[in-house]
């Protein structure tokens, strides 16, 4: 390829290299769909947000948004962990183990998935 001369020195930030690397290199994919696909989710997410209803409801929006994630993350179920977090805490879980009840201890402790499995 040939090199397109910018007035200005504009030309000196771009990479030219790593814009024709691809060439060179069959290996290289010349889209970017994967990155498109992995930002998909957080960009809907900041769409959907914009119905929250007020400043608290997109607090709270986010907060679940998060903790879903967090599950997702931590390969625990997004759903029956709320379920069976919820059901501990109104059975008089004590608060001095709150920790338990973090996303990633569930994923340490496989016998407690199972039983937020069944909760459902």
């Amino acid at each position: 390829m040939q090199r397109t001369q910018v007035p200005g020195g504009m030309a000196d930030p771009i990479r030219w290299e790593g814009l024709t690397r691809f060439i060179d290199d069959g290996r290289i994919e010349l889209d970017k769909n994967a990155v498109e696909r992995a930002i998909r989710p957080i960009t809907l997410n900041r769409k959907n947000a914009l119905f929250a209803g007020s400043d608290g409801g997109a607090e709270h929006w986010a907060v679940i948004a998060s903790l879903i994630k967090t599950c997702k993350l931590n390969d625990v179920d997004p759903l029956a962990y709320p379920t069976d977090v919820l059901n501990k805490i109104v059975n008089g879980h004590p608060n001095s183990e709150i920790h338990d009840l973090l996303p990633w201890a569930y994923a340490d402790k496989p016998e407690i998935m199972a039983v937020a499995n069944t909760v459902i």
